[in-house]
């Protein structure tokens, strides 16, 4: 790999024992994403997991009638891919690129491998599992009882943890697209959240 310290960006990776990350690291690339980049898509099998470091992911589920609406986020704390863990090859959610830069990419099968191999990394995608299963969860709800200025507000803390700046380039179309409303809702609650001084 052309710069190890890149790796080591990913709060996964960077938890692993060392002596279990360099057995793991001769499967890892370093691979640089552009903002809209599909990683997989709905139905698609999944042949690559990623580590993000600076990237941001969103998971995106889209209904019959085409309307999308993200359903989890991943940046530099986790991993996109978990249902190959699980024991799913096929993908239910869309995974888009949201915030460009660089990721770890590892495949499938060798994830599984090393998945059953090491109990540390079992251990650590288990428990991270279990984290995206709450944020699934806790979205869901958010998107039921508050209104479009709150949740915007949740969606750009959630994108700011996982960003190393205060300062990231989205689109009203895009944020509209990954909270399922209008853009003509985004505007009018990025307008107050500029009012009350929050964001610029």
């Amino acid at each position: 790999m052309s710069n190890p310290d890149l790796e080591i960006k990913n709060h996964l990776l960077a938890a692993l024992p060392r002596q279990d990350y360099e057995e793991l690291l001769p499967r890892l690339k370093h691979v640089v994403m552009n903002h809209g980049d599909v990683l997989f898509d709905m139905g698609e099998d999944i042949s690559d997991a990623y580590f993000p470091s600076d990237s941001v992911i969103s998971l995106v589920y889209t209904t019959r009638d085409g309307t999308a609406v993200e359903v989890g986020l991943v940046g530099m704390e986790g991993m996109v891919g978990l249902p190959i863990i699980l024991g799913a090859q096929v993908s239910p959610y869309r995974a888009i690129v949201q915030v460009p830069d660089s990721a770890v990419r590892i495949k499938a099968s060798d994830l599984k491998e090393a998945f059953k191999k090491t109990g540390p990394f079992q251990d650590l995608l288990h428990r991270y599992t279990h984290g995206m299963m709450l944020q699934i969860s806790r979205t869901a709800v958010w998107h039921r009882i508050h209104t479009i200025e709150e949740r915007l507000a949740r969606w750009l803390l959630m994108v700011r943890d996982r960003m190393p700046s205060d300062e990231f380039r989205l689109t009203h179309e895009f944020i509209a697209d990954m909270l399922g409303v209008r853009r003509a809702g985004v505007t009018l609650a990025a307008g107050a959240l500029q009012r009350s001084g929050l964001i610029r």
